[in-house]
């Protein structure tokens, strides 16, 4: 899409991304915001900040009704600068910390607790409201918002909604590239449980594998990242101009 085109954007304007680990969904997503001048919203982040703070307090995470009062009182500030998204918490920027390998093995402890998810999908609406009034971020222009159940439980009416998916081969390559800086063999197999065990326990709260009715699916598995892009905001132009 090109610049010029924003004009035809209407606003404000919520989208939607959903889908597997992997998938592409945070870098495809921040550079769909930064192309529609828009605002960015990492839920994922959320959980992983909810996780880093649960760990910081010492609250163990199999205690569910403790982890759950420890994320009513979690003290986050989300940035939505889709160039230099940061996540803050009681003050101290966790933006680096929550993608460490000790976060990423437990999170999903804190991600499948379901009172964990309620308030925290209240907070990702709050968020989203947010941007469509004028003295936000994006000047009330709207927000990208990207996570596990983004499309169906969070934000079901938001003006796009998109699932993003990859085959399992394309996202382990993908993941093993971010994380290990190779996607040969042994980064691929050290990085498969953390993917797949992670999307297995989160599939028991939250459906991201398969696109809800009104949901455009965006398979990305032979698309390199520009084209998976463009395709997310192909699905943009076509949504927003039907609308």
């Amino acid at each position: 899409m090109e610049t010029g085109e924003l004009s035809t954007i209407p606003a404000p304007l919520v989208v939607a991304i959903d889908g597997p680990s992997g998938s592409g969904k945070s870098s495809v997503s921040r550079a769909v915001a930064r192309s529609l001048g828009l605002a960015y919203l990492d839920t994922g982040a959320m959980y992983r900040a909810a996780t880093w703070w649960c760990v910081d307090q010492g609250v163990a995470l199999t205690d569910t009704g403790a982890v759950a009062d420890a994320v009513r009182a979690l003290p986050l500030v989300m940035g939505v600068d889709p160039q230099d998204p940061t996540v803050v918490v009681g003050g101290t920027d966790v933006t680096a910390a929550i993608r460490e390998t000790a976060v990423s093995a437990a999170v999903s402890a804190v991600a499948t607790n379901l009172d964990v998810r309620a308030e925290l999908g209240r907070l990702q609406r709050a968020a989203i409201d947010a941007e469509r009034a004028a003295g936000s971020f994006s000047g009330g222009r709207g927000i990208v918002a990207e996570g596990r159940d983004i499309t169906t439980v969070v934000a079901p009416d938001a003006d796009v909604r998109v699932l993003l998916t990859a085959s399992e081969e394309a996202r382990l390559a993908r993941r093993a590239l971010d994380v290990h800086g190779t996607a040969d063999a042994e980064a691929v197999e050290a990085t498969r449980d953390q993917v797949l065990r992670r999307d297995a326990d989160d599939s028991t709260v939250v459906e991201f594998h398969t696109a809800a009715d009104g949901v455009v699916t965006v398979d990305s598995s032979h698309l390199d990242f520009q084209e998976t892009v463009d395709a997310v905001l192909a699905v943009v132009a076509a949504s927003t101009a039907r609308a």
